[in-house]
């Protein structure tokens, strides 16, 4: 029973944090997934490359801000869940999303032009910008990063960084990322996959990587996380791989409740609370038998928030019922009686101070 924050795209603060960690500790959330890079941040210390916070955490979505946490705030972060039965599993995005570790050491650059909003120039087979930092990226397109398998600092990056952040995390698992390397060349990008799972084993962790991991040689104890290829959820069961539900079209926070929402997106759909709430995870993937469901998780990307309001809006009041589905079996659940339930916790959401999206779907009971 899961949720993430994207504090790579807007960099969220310890004490914000820690009040998601409250919020969603009341519905039994007992996972709590961390994206601590990506193209707009980079927000963890590694003590043997500190130039990855320092430099690469600088900005984020518009410019301004950006943020990291010392590995002292992060264990301070795990602490303080651990107190609450969450667990962190901590993401680094590889081998895309990397433009901030880019920025950050000009080693890593596989010859990358950082896009002006809808123009993205890359060769990662020559010699573009050859061993020179990008540029800091506060964009929001995406696919236009990757790591080179050529350069030997690549594995060196990636086996230190894992390193560090495996040492620092009592959880069993590690996130890779691994999603929408849209410019990382097909073998490389499995070869990556396979590297990728070794390192994380070797410091004694599982792997979870997005979907698109599935290509890879993923063996019965990584998780691939289904976000919106139900074929690559498929080709990763069918590995024996674990798999973990993510269905953009059902649980992802950052998706507009309807056209009247004050922030979010609508790619993947209008998600109002019924639509979260209504769908059943052993039925969602064909191909994914319920014995290999590890769990479902809903994230909450951070392009379009700009304050922990804005993170309520778009958590409350779809988490409760996200949650329920991770515990009750899908014939105890019914919307109907559902609706009557979460409608009584606006009297819990005043006393909190949670900024709700109140939908007309339910009869809220003040």
């Amino acid at each position: 029973r899961g949720s993430m924050l994207d504090m790579a795209r807007h960099f969220l603060t310890i004490d914000d944090v820690k009040r998601y960690i409250d919020l969603i500790s009341i519905y039994k959330i007992n996972v709590l997934h961390l994206h601590l890079s990506d193209d707009q941040g980079w927000r963890i210390e590694i003590k043997s490359w500190p130039n990855l916070a320092l430099i690469g955490g600088k900005t984020q979505v518009g410019g301004e801000g950006g943020g990291y946490y010392t590995q002292e705030q992060y264990a301070d972060i795990i602490a303080y869940a651990k107190a609450r039965y969450i667990t962190i599993v901590p993401e680094i995005d590889l081998p895309g999303h990397t433009n901030a570790a880019l920025a950050s050491y000009g080693e890593l650059n596989a010859g990358i032009i950082v896009p002006k909003e809808g123009a993205i120039a890359v060769d990662v087979q020559g010699d573009l910008g050859k061993d020179k930092p990008t540029k800091l990226y506060s964009g929001r397109e995406v696919g236009f990063s990757t790591l080179s398998l050529k350069k030997p600092s690549t594995f060196k990056f990636v086996e230190d960084a894992i390193r560090e952040l495996a040492s620092i995390t009592p959880g069993p698992y590690i996130h890779i990322g691994g999603d929408e390397a849209h410019v990382t060349p097909k073998p490389d990008y499995i070869e990556f996959i396979n590297r990728f799972q070794q390192i994380v084993e070797a410091n004694g962790k599982i792997m979870i990587g997005w979907e698109e991991i599935a290509q890879g040689n993923i063996n019965t104890k990584s998780i691939a996380q289904h976000w919106h290829s139900k074929e690559m959820a498929a080709l990763a069961a069918s590995k024996g791989a674990k798999v973990l539900l993510s269905p953009s079209t059902n649980v992802y926070l950052d998706m507009m409740y309807d056209t009247k929402s004050r922030i979010g997106y609508h790619w993947a759909a209008y998600i109002e609370v019924d639509s979260s709430y209504k769908w059943k995870p052993e039925l969602k993937v064909p191909g994914v038998p319920r014995e290999q469901i590890v769990g479902v998780e809903a994230p909450l990307w951070g392009e379009t928030i700009k304050t922990f309001d804005d993170v309520e809006y778009l958590t409350f009041p779809r988490i409760p019922g996200v949650a329920e589905i991770g515990w009750t079996p899908t014939e105890n659940r019914d919307w109907i009686e559902y609706r009557v339930r979460l409608g009584n916790q606006a009297k819990r959401f005043k006393v909190l101070g949670i900024d709700y999206y109140r939908s007309p779907k339910v009869d809220w009971v003040d």
